[in-house]
């Protein structure tokens, strides 16, 4: 009779202990302590839970019921909050999480690669800024790189208030573009940085949406070879007999660098779209600022219709409808070129301006002017952000009198051995900075040789230009190089846009993989 009880007792804690691991209910890292939720709109909140199981919801005066469907999932969506509240966010199932200092105001998504994934303690004047970096009502969360081809829903991160401690590994550009809103708007600011250094567009994208355009073949071909024969283990043996060698030498060359996996990486389709992204997918924002192309620079041409598809795919995803997205085109980089010539980076952000004609609610952010030619890192991220916040304050904020756009080309025109080039949004006018000469214009007649050509603005829209060497142009360029020498901008202080005339093939007009 004992041996039966005790067996009973055993049982019963048994089946305790089994429904306490499994009744737990869940959120993923993205709702916890300190978070801002975005205003004026309706905020979904989602986990997880057992099936069938009870889920209610309190924050503020507002109180929501709903059930986990059979798969243990569940969602309520929250009505609009007042951003003048700290909230304390409280969730109860079989048991129950609450969250505190829950704020209200505006969210921003940081992403890209490694020009916005760079922190501010590696930025210009990083001591001061990191100094002033008490900002209470701002709050920061950074979501962890893991490159993966499942579909991930959590990530292990939490949201912070931004302090000097908080702040210096943070984005630089994401941090300067929140402290920037927040002074403006006077609203908490939330921004989440997922940003991934050296990541290509195509890992940020859906597999299956790349898998079912043709467009995309050669590229998922190759992914395909290299994932049938690609042996990690058989790298590291490589290595180490590279690392071998090099310790028995004198070591005057640098230490092998320890390759990563390349099927666990940055560049492989989908990647960071399942581990990066989707863990935050749905989460309320107001949209996205985006700092990348480096990555596919030599595959210009096929950026042209990747990138529009992968905020297509974003903005599919989120269920958010068209949200702001406002990117930086790369800046000036590399050795400056003595005469006219051809440039995967000036296709590259030729690509990236293109982009503003195929969706709404985008931004590019021209800063031609702020690279460094030795330095694929310019430090100057606060320029760059200055550059995304005016996009946002003049769409989204009502600062209507805020100039935003730069000038960008609008059509050409040629008689008497002249090109004659209008432009829209110039603002108060075109003007040649630094020096009186205009520079960094191009012409070429049919033969397509470019040579360097003199310039002349000649109303607040227009600018004139000729070379005594071509006597009938056919095309004209501007700033169009990886590391141009240019100087026109407008009044306001926005670069004109680099362009090109002529629709000659490129030299990434057959790159696809």
């Amino acid at each position: 009779m004992k041996t039966r009880n005790r067996l009973l007792l055993t049982i019963a804690a048994t089946l305790v202990t089994s429904l306490s691991l499994t009744a737990d209910v869940k959120v993923p890292s993205i709702f916890g302590d300190h978070m801002v939720f975005q205003q004026k709109q309706k905020n979904p909140v989602w986990g997880s839970a057992d099936p069938g199981e009870k889920i209610t919801l309190s924050i503020g005066k507002q109180k929501h019921k709903t059930v986990a469907d059979s798969e243990g999932a569940w969602k309520i969506v929250l009505d609009p909050l007042d951003t003048k509240l700290s909230y304390e966010l409280k969730i109860k199932g079989k048991n129950t999480l609450v969250f505190t200092d829950v704020l209200v105001g505006e969210v921003w998504i940081c992403s890209g690669q490694s020009n916005m994934e760079w922190s501010l303690t590696r930025s210009s004047n990083s001591e001061l800024e990191i100094a002033s970096a008490n900002h209470p009502r701002i709050r920061l969360i950074s979501v962890p790189r893991k490159g993966t081809q499942e579909p991930q829903d959590d990530f292990e991160g939490e949201w912070s208030v931004c302090t000097p401690e908080t702040a210096e590994s943070f984005s630089a550009v994401g941090y300067h573009f929140g402290t920037r809103l927040h002074q403006i708007l006077d609203v908490p600011i939330g921004l989440i940085n997922n940003a991934w250094g050296g990541s290509a567009a195509e890992a940020w994208v859906r597999r299956d949406i790349l898998e079912s355009d043709a467009f995309y073949t050669p590229l998922m071909q190759q992914w395909e070879e290299t994932e049938a024969t690609y042996d990690y283990e058989e790298v590291l043996k490589e290595y180490e007999l590279t690392l071998k060698e090099w310790e028995e030498s004198d070591q005057s060359e640098r230490r092998p660098r320890k390759p990563g996996n390349i099927l666990k990486d940055r560049h492989r389709p989908a990647n960071i779209y399942n581990g990066v992204l989707h863990p935050i997918i749905g989460f309320g924002i107001k949209g996205v600022i985006w700092y990348q192309g480096e990555s596919n620079a030599k595959r210009a041409y096929q950026y042209r219709k990747l990138f529009p598809l992968m905020i297509e795919n974003w903005r599919d995803e989120w269920q958010q409808g068209d949200f702001p997205f406002y990117y930086v085109q790369l800046a000036d980089y590399r050795e400056e070129q003595a005469e006219p010539g051809d440039s995967d980076w000036a296709e590259l952000r030729e690509a990236q301006t293109m982009a503003m004609n195929l969706l709404p609610n985008l931004g590019q952010a021209v800063i031609i002017d702020v690279g460094e030619g030795r330095d694929i890192h310019p430090t100057d991220k606060n320029t760059v952000a200055n550059r995304l916040v005016r996009w946002a304050l003049a769409n989204d904020y009502g600062y209507n009198q805020v100039s935003y756009h730069s000038p960008v080309y609008k059509n050409v025109s040629f008689a008497n051995g002249k090109a004659t080039i209008d432009f829209d949004h110039v603002g108060k006018g075109l003007y040649a900075f630094d020096t009186k000469e205009v520079i960094g214009f191009a012409i070429a007649g049919e033969d397509k040789q470019f040579v360097w050509a003199e310039a002349k603005i000649v109303d607040k829209d227009t600018i004139e230009i000729w070379s005594d060497s071509v006597e009938t142009p056919a095309a004209v360029r501007y700033a169009w190089a990886d590391n141009p020498v240019c100087n026109v901008i407008n009044r306001e202080g926005l670069p004109l846009t680099p362009f090109r005339s002529d629709n000659w093939p490129g030299i990434t007009h057959n790159a696809h993989k």
